[in-house]
């Protein structure tokens, strides 16, 4: 058995494919964005109060996955803190990671320097500590909360309304907070108060065109790869398939590191059309299967409502088909179902997902209706409900 390990290994070793393959990474930040300098140049802008000794404007970032929208906020944050770090200490939370009010003002009082235990201590104390720490530092304390349209969907807004008292608190200006979400219809859902003191000013990504993608791609392959590695023509295809997808650059730059890995595997010397198309393969798998296991419990619900009810109807869901069977598998296993509203709600989530379609049709005197249909491997979607959600699993018995 040991053999096959050291035959995979010493293959890899032999690969002339990737030159430094963590320069395709999503966490990476590079020196250059191209095709973001508007971008850059806005939030340089309103964080220049900075310079001063000042606290700035909130700031909200929308944006589609992929516009580049965390990567230029580290970018521009990093380089101000090299250029004036007297002046201001920052924080970078996610918040899909770090995802309950404990924890992000815990991994914030750890970003100041003090010390904090997993559990022990209650939500209430923590935020005491943390106002404590925040008026013991001279400098301005820049907050960045990322994907925060998932925490809040999650737990609500409780904890933005607390960390956006804390200057009124405080009796002086010291917290200036930037947001960043991929739902561009997320503020709407806060809380009036909480809405406005945190857009105090919005900056919008729009998604990368092809050309874009495709330029993009090319600067980080010059890197990533060994040289004559990479052909226009892979480039090319990744840009597009990306373009396709929202202009999502993390997507074209997951895409040609899978090709690459893929490539690597199969001993290949250089990147062709088929490692692209395989590792699209992979990669919608791995895709669809993280975010529906991710999904909130209704969410789950309702998708499983609308691959029940596509398969028993063999055609494509009204919203009003959808929510009957769902509210009967609500039933099923004794969970109050939640409003009609709410479930066109998701399935509009779901479609902005990707994992479903949902298509506005004129159906004359009946008027307008959607119909739902589902836009993704049904195996995959009931694999990774079946393995992180026993309750609703139970309710597929195919």
């Amino acid at each position: 058995m040991s053999k096959i390990i050291d035959d995979i290994l010493s293959s890899l070793s032999r690969s002339r494919i990737f030159r430094n393959r963590e320069l395709l990474l999503p966490d990476y930040v590079p020196e250059e964005l191209p095709h973001r300098e508007e971008q850059i140049k806005r939030l340089v802008e309103i964080l220049s109060p900075l310079m001063r000794g000042e606290k700035p404007n909130n700031i909200f970032i929308y944006g589609l996955t992929g516009t580049g929208k965390t990567a230029v906020t580290k970018f521009v944050v990093k380089k101000l803190h090299e250029k004036i770090s007297n002046s201001f200490i920052y924080a970078y939370i996610n918040t899909r990671q770090t995802d309950t009010p404990y924890r992000i003002l815990a991994d914030l009082l750890e970003n100041l320097g003090s010390r904090v235990p997993f559990t022990g201590i209650s939500t209430a104390e923590l935020y005491r500590r943390f106002i404590k720490k925040v008026l013991e530092l001279k400098p301005i304390l820049v907050i960045v909360l990322d994907e925060i349209d998932a925490f809040v969907k999650k737990h609500g807004d409780d904890i933005l309304y607390r960390l956006t008292r804390a200057n009124y608190e405080m009796g002086k200006s010291k917290i200036s907070f930037i947001g960043i979400t991929n739902d561009v219809k997320f503020v709407d859902l806060l809380d009036p108060r909480v809405k406005s003191s945190l857009s105090e000013e919005e900056i919008i990504f729009p998604p990368y065109n092809a050309e874009e993608l495709e330029d993009i791609l090319k600067r980080r392959a010059t890197l990533a790869f060994y040289n004559s590695v990479v052909s226009d023509d892979v480039i090319k295809l990744c840009a597009a398939i990306a373009a396709r997808d929202h202009g999502d650059a993390r997507r074209a730059l997951d895409l040609l590191r899978v090709a690459g890995e893929v490539a690597e595997r199969e001993g290949a010397e250089k990147l062709t059309i088929e490692h692209v198309n395989k590792a699209r393969v992979e990669i919608e798998r791995d895709r669809v299967y993280e975010v529906v296991s991710t999904l909130p419990f209704h969410s789950k619900l309702v998708l499983l409502a609308i691959v029940i009810g596509v398969n028993e109807k063999k055609r494509t869901l009204t919203t009003g088909e959808v929510y009957d069977v769902y509210t009967k598998l609500a039933k099923k296993i004794g969970v109050e179902s939640v409003t009609q509203r709410r479930v066109s709600d998701i399935i509009n989530e779901l479609d902005m997902l990707g994992i479903i379609t949902a298509r506005v049709v004129n159906r004359g005197r009946y008027g307008k209706t959607k119909e739902v249909n589902l836009a993704v491997n049904e195996e995959t979607v009931i694999k990774a409900i079946s393995e992180k959600d026993s309750k609703v699993a139970s309710l597929w018995d195919r």
